[in-house]
């Protein structure tokens, strides 16, 4: 039997300023739904409303197990999902299940003539459907009572400043505005369209408009440096530039548009479209930059959506590879949303009158799905902040969630690590009661940092989604279900209904409850998942090979955990490393640094990080006559922030003679992670220097 559901606004005026509240009345209670005031009176009123609401119970504890949790009634009455036959119904035809939630969630234009098409080790899903990805995220929305919703709340870096709030229909004719934009610089269906921007609202109107007009965005995060802007751009040949002039970072501003200056050089960029956050001085050349805001004067206020194949390219998102060259993962259109919509959905369990902010960065795949497409497929509301956490002081996310009373907040273990370093006492200074679910993503999350979330954050009260996914997956895959549980630290929990995980063993046999082994999953692959790589097929074919075509590797070990199937993640098994959440390449890193003048050859290896969960060390070997100094050091650090970004900035650097190396030539990288992180160092026979093992353990500090 449907549950009759209210929605109901109250608007008012005070002074100069509008505001409006939403409420939400369903099964006798009354949810507070998103609103919009003046930031005046916005956490006072915030704080009223969770005063008169009791905090509730959204978990209970297992009554035999010690930090074990499942949903309470109140959250079961809730969720979305909380039958676990889902699972075994999932599973029985996973084809069916999808093409059931392909139907439900997502509108098509043309419905599909197969389901699933699999032709090792490629695949297809809906084949032949038309739909296009904006369309579902904006139109369908702003012809109902969603159309004065608030869909982005954008929350700037400078306390001071005033937030923005655009509604769907806000966004829905800025997104039109901007795709006749693209079109004006000659932008076309298939074309590639580099976006370079911040945490502000232009990222996800940029999205929308290149996914309305079929053009492929590639997002590239805006603390990576000019030159592998340049890189990415090159590879994708795109044609047009999304930028700004600068942001705020801790109260500074940056000028962003000096780095992607130097990315366009040598790139078959032809136009680059420049929004004014700061208004700071920029350099603008001729008949190449034009000012965001002088080319959305004109713009016609509507742009027909471009009719999509279920498999045309949505976007490509680079990612770190083993090679050190960014690989462009591809994500196709009816897959990619059908996923993007029913995780969102159910794996944060949201609905209409909810505040869903997920705190990653736009350029991380994390931001492109949970951060934009999903939210917006499901017609929530979603906060977007520009800033540091810790600006301008460490209680600054928690201010944010008091204010505009967040109830889904989705963040990396690294941020948790942070914030348990700086004190319990900055969140106990507001009221959290709002929140609802927290999430976490990134890398698999320790049990300190969990419970410490758990009860900090979430006062006890609240499940922590331990989600698994990568960027290639294009969706989370792997966690619990809030409506469903459980919720233990360290566990991630249960394949996405409809997906297929096994945990094998070296040769290709499935582990038994208690064993680990290498992460894979198996056809039907989940319809959000990479079709290619851009312009190189080779290294797609990679992830179908290490135990053949019927299994996608995923370069993670995991631990199958009880009879429930539950899975925990135990960190990557290649040379990729997760620095606070952000994945990087040891080779990448080190073609880096060997780029420097100085250095002859190099090799890096992740050790532990209490905060960042990984960090960088840099062995080092310099040329003949040049000596290692603190200066040196600093150049190189400098050096590496200009090549790639401060995130691949190393942890330490190590200079040595040499390095221990195969007979082969190879450098033994799996003996200087043992030596980072205090482990036994094993066979030394096999190199060819083995004396250089025992210089290392003095310049490291070895303990083990």
């Amino acid at each position: 039997m449907a549950i009759a559901r209210h929605n109901i606004l109250f608007s008012f005026k005070m002074a100069d300023d509008a505001y409006m509240v939403g409420f939400t009345c369903s099964e006798g209670k009354v949810y507070m739904q998103n609103f919009v005031f003046s930031s005046k009176i916005q956490t006072k009123i915030s704080r009223v409303i969770n005063m008169l609401f009791k905090p509730i119970m959204w978990v209970k504890k297992d009554p035999r197990k010690n930090n074990v949790f499942w949903p309470s009634d109140e959250l079961k009455k809730k969720a979305w999902v909380t039958n676990e036959s889902i699972y075994a119904e999932a599973t029985k035809d996973p084809v069916a299940f999808w093409a059931k939630l392909a139907r439900e969630g997502i509108e098509w234009f043309k419905e599909w003539d197969e389901t699933y098409r699999w032709e090792p080790p490629y695949y297809k899903w809906f084949v032949n459907g038309k739909l296009n990805i904006s369309y579902n995220a904006l139109d369908r929305h702003v012809k109902n009572w969603r159309r004065n919703k608030a869909a982005i709340i954008w929350v700037p870096e400078l306390p001071d400043e005033k937030e923005r709030v655009l509604t769907y229909f806000d966004l829905y004719r800025e997104v039109n505005k901007f795709a006749n934009v693209l079109k004006s610089l000659g932008v076309k269906k298939g074309d590639r369209v580099g976006i370079y921007l911040p945490m502000i609202p232009e990222v996800q109107i940029a999205m929308l408009a290149c996914a309305r007009i079929g053009a492929i965005h590639s997002v590239v995060f805006s603390a990576f440096s000019g030159k592998s802007l340049q890189e990415r751009m090159i590879d994708a040949t795109a044609k047009v530039l999304v930028t700004v002039d600068g942001y705020y970072r801790r109260g500074k501003q940056i000028n962003l548009k000096a780095e992607a200056d130097k990315g366009v050089e040598g790139t078959p960029i032809q136009k680059v479209v420049v929004v004014k956050r700061t208004g700071m001085d920029v350099n603008m050349v001729e008949d190449r930059d034009y000012w965001w805001h002088e080319l959305m004067k004109n713009a016609d206020n509507y742009c027909k959506p471009e009719i999509m194949d279920s498999e045309d390219i949505l976007y490509i998102l680079y990612t770190s590879g083993t090679t050190g060259k960014p690989k462009g993962v591809e994500h196709h259109t009816g897959g990619y949303a059908v996923q993007a919509y029913w995780t969102t959905k159910w794996d944060f369990d949201l609905h209409d009158e909810d505040v869903f902010w997920c705190t990653a960065d736009i350029g991380w795949v994390t931001g492109d799905t949970y951060g934009c497409y999903g939210p917006l497929l499901c017609g929530v509301t979603m906060l977007e902040y520009e800033g540091a956490p810790d600006y301008p002081q460490l209680d600054r996310w928690w201010s944010i969630v008091e204010k505009y009373g967040v109830t889904v907040v989705y963040t990396a273990p690294t941020a948790i690590r942070m914030f348990m370093q700086w004190g319990e006492e900055w969140p106990k200074k507001h009221n959290l009661n709002s929140l609802r679910i927290l999430g976490t993503v990134g890398e698999p999350i320790n049990e300190e940092a969990w419970l410490w979330y758990f009860h900090n954050i979430g006062g006890g009260r609240c499940p922590v989604i331990d989600t698994w996914w990568q960027t290639e997956t294009g969706g989370t895959l792997i966690n619990s279900l809030p409506g469903i549980g459980p919720f233990i630290p360290t566990v991630a929990g249960r394949s996405f209904p409809g997906t297929l995980h096994d945990v094998l063993d070296e040769t290709g046999k499935p582990v038994t409850i208690g064993e680990g082994g290498y992460l894979v999953q198996k056809s039907p692959f989940a319809p959000g998942m990479l079709r290619d790589i851009w312009g190189d097929p080779a290294r797609y074919k990679e992830y179908f090979s290490v135990y053949g075509e019927k299994y996608y590797y995923t370069s993670d070990g995991a631990r199958r955990w009880d009879e429930l199937e539950n899975i925990r993640l135990t960190g990557r098994v290649d040379d990729v490393m997760k620095v606070a959440g952000h994945r990087l390449s040891t080779a990448e890193l080190e073609n880096a640094i060997t780029s420097h003048e100085a250095v002859v050859e190099c090799a890096v290896v992740a050790c532990p990080h209490a905060i960042k969960g990984e960090v960088p060390v840099a062995f080092v070997t310099l040329k003949p006559k040049v000596e290692s100094s603190d200066q040196l050091v600093k150049e190189l650090i400098k050096h590496v922030d200009a090549t790639i970004g401060p995130t691949a900035r190393p942890d330490r650097i190590i200079f040595t003679n040499e390095l221990p190396k195969t007979r082969s030539g190879k450098i033994m990288r799996r003996i200087l992670k043992s030596l980072v992180r205090n482990e036994p160092i094993g066979d030394t026979t096999t190199l060819m220097n083995p004396s250089s093992v025992k210089q290392l353990k003095e310049k490291v500090g070895y303990k083990g």
